[in-house]
């Protein structure tokens, strides 16, 4: 039988309906100032658990809460996900037909894609070809940027890839439809779409560049973990990723450290 809730369970869950996403850090910021504001017994180290509570009496609403890592920086991130639907269509609600397509789309480049990115100018191309309603140029760019501010979307330099709330939500989606190209990382056992994979042709397994830099980090002489072949790929320093967490700390433990993702309404 499921412990109840307490009120700072409630207080927790009610932000994370606000924001959507949070990182790590924040959720274990977060914990502590739920529990202090209402006088529960706090323990550091038990974050997962005190989510375990509030996951079982979402359970019957087809919600969870659900942890995962970040392809590019190795930070984990808790994300309020809808297990109700498994495809796509659940962005129906504040997407046009149109821009719903273009996302399947973008998603398909990144998919298909030895980096896990598609440029801005492959993105613009498939907005031409849109069967429901074609895009402009700047109606193509607006919506990448609606993308990205819905937290859909990563954008660095003109390559856009998978935010971590989309492969959280996607992720049933994401296996079935791509089934074929799909992998999952070695070491973490989680979607590896911007990864390095062994060249041996009879093992090819893929680990996120994270996840290299983390399995390789004392070895001098780097073997695929799987098959033991010489690991041919430029292997990235720890401090990288350890730099690019720091500086995604929060600076606040209050409940709003996180910006609440864009919600708008669908267009006619």
């Amino acid at each position: 039988m499921s412990r109840p809730m307490a009120d700072s369970h409630r207080r927790f869950l009610q932000t994370m309906m606000s924001n959507g996403i949070i990182s790590a850090s924040q959720a274990e910021a977060l914990h502590k100032h739920c529990c202090e504001a209402h006088g529960a017994h706090y323990v550091a180290d038990r974050l997962d658990d005190f989510i375990n509570v509030i996951n079982a009496h979402l359970q019957p609403l087809f919600m969870y809460i659900r942890k995962g890592m970040s392809e590019e920086n190795g930070l984990e991130y808790y994300a309020l996900v809808n297990m109700t639907e498994t495809d796509i269509t659940r962005m129906a609600t504040d997407y046009a037909d149109n821009e719903l397509e273009l996302f399947r789309k973008t998603m398909d480049l990144i998919v298909d894609s030895e980096s896990g990115s598609a440029s801005s100018t492959d993105i613009l191309n498939c907005a031409d070809s849109l069967r429901t309603k074609k895009l402009k140029k700047k109606e193509t760019e607006q919506v990448l940027n609606k993308f990205v501010q819905d937290k859909w979307l990563n954008e660095k330099d003109g390559e856009y890839t998978l935010s971590v709330r989309c492969v959280l939500e996607m992720e049933q989606y994401m296996r079935t439809i791509y089934q074929d190209l799909i992998k999952v990382c070695h070491v973490c056992h989680n979607i590896a779409l911007q990864s390095q994979m062994c060249e041996n042709p009879t093992c090819g397994i893929k680990m996120h560049l994270p996840c290299v830099a983390k399995y390789f980090r004392a070895r001098s002489d780097p073997h695929c973990p799987s098959c033991n072949d010489f690991w041919p790929h430029e292997i990235p320093e720890m401090q990288r990723f350890q730099s690019q967490s720091s500086q995604n700390l929060p600076s606040s433990s209050k409940e709003n450290t996180a910006p609440a993702p864009s919600r708008r309404s669908r267009r006619s």
